[in-house]
């Protein structure tokens, strides 16, 4: 039996979800995510302008005159939703935890994905790959794919990104939009990514608490590493601890965003303290502007 506080949570989500895409994102998962190919539709009488390279000889020849083959765009799409649920993920200074805003960024993916007759599937890894559901169609399969976000609890703390994009490579054969949804306080997925970006439309969406950022100054605090379960007295005072923590948080930023650039891996950056949907409009945007070119 599921909670009712989850169907709640569920039935929210949906609600919101169905007016951020019919006020907002209406048109735009569509228009950026096309199909991967076109496919026979049918033949039709030539008229003059047709590209005569789409002449069907065969049926041309049985007829008498000329017919061209008709194409239509392959419209259907697999989206894959890669989430950390690692430890660091339970954490926020502000509004919402990391993982529940991951939650609500993929039930709004998922149900773009819903609404343009895609399936949808979904990887939960820690530095284990957690749950996997297959991709599927549908309004209780996507149903299904909110309520494991919103349900589950890992049974690791750590994170391995790497193992995840593999897992992914193996599972998922054929190319398909890959969200990879994580904080990416992690390292060594180098070569994993850049297998997963040559097969797959890897889109990386990077959270952030503001308090990720810049360290303010508040005295001694005891600072926990939720991921290796440790204590470390820090002096937030001291302006030279807060600008090595700044000064880390840049150099960890810069070099991902080199990363994903040299893969041509999208990334799109989401804080807990801001509503995600503009930076989802504005990447929806950029992509469009792109295929445009």
């Amino acid at each position: 039996m599921i909670p009712s506080d989850i169907l709640q949570k569920v039935h929210r989500i949906e609600i919101r979800t169905k007016s951020i895409l019919n006020t907002i994102l209406s048109g735009e998962y569509h228009s950026v995510f096309r199909g991967q190919g076109m496919e026979f539709s049918e033949v039709r009488s030539y008229v003059e302008g047709d590209d005569i390279r789409s002449i069907d000889w065969n049926v041309t020849a049985r007829i008498g005159e000329p017919y061209v083959k008709k194409y239509m765009e392959e419209r259907e799409l697999t989206v894959m939703l890669v989430v950390d649920a690692s430890a660091s993920g339970n954490f926020a200074s502000v509004n919402k935890f990391k993982n529940e805003l991951a939650a609500e960024l993929c039930a709004v993916l998922a149900f773009s994905a819903l609404k343009n007759n895609d399936r949808v599937g979904l990887i939960m890894f820690t530095d284990q790959i957690e749950t996997f559901v297959p991709p599927k169609k549908g309004k209780n399969h996507v149903l299904r794919v909110i309520r494991e976000l919103l349900c589950f609890t890992p049974q690791h703390k750590g994170t391995n990104i790497g193992a995840a994009l593999q897992f992914l490579n193996k599972v998922q054969k054929k190319k398909a939009v890959a969200f990879l949804v994580s904080d990416f306080l992690a390292s060594g997925y180098e070569k994993p990514l850049q297998a997963s970006a040559r097969r797959h439309d890897v889109i990386a969406l990077s959270l952030v608490d503001p308090s990720e950022k810049s360290l303010p100054s508040v005295g001694l605090v005891d600072l926990y590493d939720s991921e290796a379960g440790e204590y470390c007295l820090v002096d937030t005072s001291d302006k030279r601890v807060q600008q090595e923590f700044t000064r880390q948080y840049e150099s960890r930023t810069a070099s991902r965003s080199s990363l994903f650039k040299s893969n041509g891996v999208d990334e799109i950056h989401i804080s807990t303290h801001e509503d995600f949907i503009a930076p989802i409009v504005t990447f929806f945007k950029m992509r469009e502007r792109k295929l445009r070119r």
